[in-house]
């Protein structure tokens, strides 16, 4: 006998094994899933954040361009800096020549200094009667003392012949201690006082004594040539 509850209908028996046999397949699907691991939230998250490799590939591609495009601009600007210092080193040289163009032409055209006039040889002299009166000639002509070639040469020979040694021992001069001596026949007192700076000291020096005899007599008389005896 059925009995029925208010709002519900009784099953019928097959239906029941059927309902019966669902809760058991429920129940079993409850029990699978139970047993099967949970994922856990960051590997959900993981999950979710791998991407398809096509996906990476494509990034990686245009990482790559990326960089080969940076490093190629890198040597385009380093080419272009290195091109620009060339240049500039190809334009100092060019100015550094220019400057130098520029001196040597002016060292060109600034005249050369004057050469000096070289000193004139000293002129030599015969180891003679004329040669001593030539050269002593040329001293007094230097130190303004009158007298000539002539005068010189004719007292020469009265006092003492052209001998430059020789000597008066007999006279007032010899008595006295202080005889003439030389060319032109001077005592040492005398030449000592008239002699003519750049010739020799001593009195048998033709050059010498002749130009001191020359400085007394433009001193006494004027010039040598005004002497025509003992003086």
């Amino acid at each position: 006998m059925r009995s029925t509850i208010s709002g519900y209908t009784a099953l019928p028996k097959a239906h029941k094994f059927s309902a019966a046999g669902l809760v058991t397949v429920a129940g079993a699907a409850a029990l699978t899933f139970a047993l099967v691991p949970q994922a856990s939230a960051a590997d959900a998250g993981s999950s979710v954040g791998v991407k398809p490799v096509a996906q990476s590939a494509q990034e990686f591609g245009a990482t790559h361009d990326a960089e080969l495009a940076k490093a190629t601009d890198a040597a385009a600007a380093k080419a272009g800096a290195d091109a620009k210092a060339a240049t500039q080193t190809a334009a100092k040289a060019e100015a550094d020549a220019e400057r130098a163009n520029r001196s040597t032409e002016r060292k060109a055209l600034k005249p050369a200094p004057a050469a000096k006039p070289a000193a004139p040889a000293k002129k030599t002299y015969a180891d003679n009667l004329d040669g001593w009166i030539g050269e002593s000639l040329e001293i007094l002509r230097a130190k303004g003392i009158p007298a000539s070639y002539d005068g010189i040469k004719r007292n020469i020979m009265r006092e003492s012949t052209g001998n430059p040694r020789a000597i008066n021992d007999w006279d007032i001069n010899a008595v006295n201690g202080v005889p003439s001596k030389g060319l032109l026949q001077m005592i040492d007192p005398t030449f000592k006082a008239y002699h003519v700076e750049g010739t020799s000291w001593d009195i048998y020096d033709p050059v010498a004594n002749i130009t001191a005899s020359c400085n007394y007599a433009a001193d006494k008389y004027g010039s040598m040539d005004n002497v025509n005896s003992a003086y």
